[in-house]
């Protein structure tokens, strides 16, 4: 099939990932093309060549003093993506941008859903946050509704079931033979965007009540959030930040750690750490918040009340004593990306064949087997 994949412009589809969403992208495009497939990735400045790239054209749009003065002025940042995501969907609605048998919206933007009606091959969505009033508002354009959306988890699905009813849970996959087992009986870890809503001070206090070293990794999302909760705990005895590392590097410190902490203090929509720890036989302990839940299997981590730093360090104490074997074989079993690859094939085929139904003529829900 030929496959376009719309992916969030605010950061590029390459390593080392800001985030989640990124490393999600990078190998769903990487091993659909593995599979066979013509993928074609519309994403930022920087995402990562072999994966297809036609770059999203994030120039900044000339906008005259007079207009800048006004009180409307947004910031700039969010009128280039505004102009990408708008220049994109023309250029699919006109069939400037080719034929696609199937469009896989994953960005953040609405008007990827809003303009759908516009497009003349099939489009999925997949729902990667918790409900957004720009995305609320843009379900509600006529013709948004034609498309098909999925969901990372039931967590997820169940936020936007009011206004999206018929959501697909497609749960995210991790590379399992990209992310081996390693020795563990190291510090603690904990990986991630440090930002607010990852909660990495939590972990830090969490680590110093249990008594254990931790070592801190992942990109600074937000300096205010990072210089006022973060940047004096990291000198505290026993805590080292090893900056934002790649997926190797990642995989090493996951590896090696006794455990991983996990801090979210949002209603987390998948948890994609949870499952790159696991895959490494990292057991977890985690804030039980959001979807992480469905990912944390009985014997593969301990979960603890939100925001409950000495409930979190009990459970890293605890969870430091399961067995290794079984974290990587509840991983292997639940969180495989060829497994999430399998279903969303499935939902392509479901929604259009090589060559076939124009979008108007695809169906406005789908399912697929567990």
């Amino acid at each position: 099939m030929r496959i376009g994949i719309i992916a969030a412009a605010r950061h590029p589809v390459a390593e080392p990932f800001a985030g989640g969403l990124e490393a999600h992208v990078w190998l769903l495009a990487d091993r659909l093309r593995r599979r066979g497939h013509d993928v074609v990735l519309f994403a930022g400045p920087g995402s990562d060549a072999r994966l297809g790239v036609e770059l999203l054209d994030l120039k900044r749009p000339l906008i005259s003093a007079a207009a800048r003065a006004d009180v409307s002025m947004c910031a700039a940042d969010w009128l280039d993506e505004h102009h990408a995501y708008l220049e994109l969907m023309l250029r699919l609605g006109s069939g400037a941008a080719g034929h696609f048998d199937v469009v896989h919206n994953h960005s953040l933007h609405h008007l990827p859903v809003a303009m759908a009606a516009s497009v003349p091959f099939p489009m999925l969505t997949t729902l990667h946050t918790p409900p957004t009033p720009w995305l609320e508002s843009a379900l509600q354009v006529d013709g948004a509704r034609a498309m098909a959306f999925a969901a990372v988890s039931r967590h997820t699905a169940e936020a936007w079931a009011d206004v999206v009813p018929d959501t697909v849970v497609v749960p995210n996959g991790v590379d399992i033979e990209r992310w081996q087992p390693g020795p563990g009986g190291g510090p603690l870890a904990w990986s991630g965007r440090i930002a607010p809503e990852k909660g990495t001070h939590l972990a830090i206090d969490a680590a110093q009540l249990a008594g254990v070293p931790l070592v801190v990794a992942g990109p600074v999302a937000d300096r205010r959030y990072f210089e006022a909760e973060v940047e004096w705990r990291l000198r505290l005895p026993g805590v080292a930040y090893a900056g934002h590392l790649t997926h190797d590097g990642l995989g090493r410190l996951l590896g090696g750690a006794s455990a991983a902490l996990v801090t979210p203090c949002w209603d987390e929509p998948y948890g994609l750490v949870v499952a790159e720890a696991m895959a490494c036989g990292t057991p977890v302990c985690a804030f039980d918040r959001g979807a992480v839940g469905e990912v944390v299997g009985r014997d593969s981590g301990r979960l603890a009340t939100p925001d409950d730093v000495p409930a979190l360090a009990a459970a890293a104490v605890d969870a430091m004593a399961l067995d290794r074997a079984a974290v990587r074989a509840h991983a292997v079993a639940t969180c495989s990306l060829e497994v999430m690859v399998d279903r969303y094939e499935a939902l392509y085929r479901r929604l259009g064949r090589p060559g076939s139904a124009r979008h108007r003529d695809a169906p406005q829900t789908a399912s697929v087997a567990a």
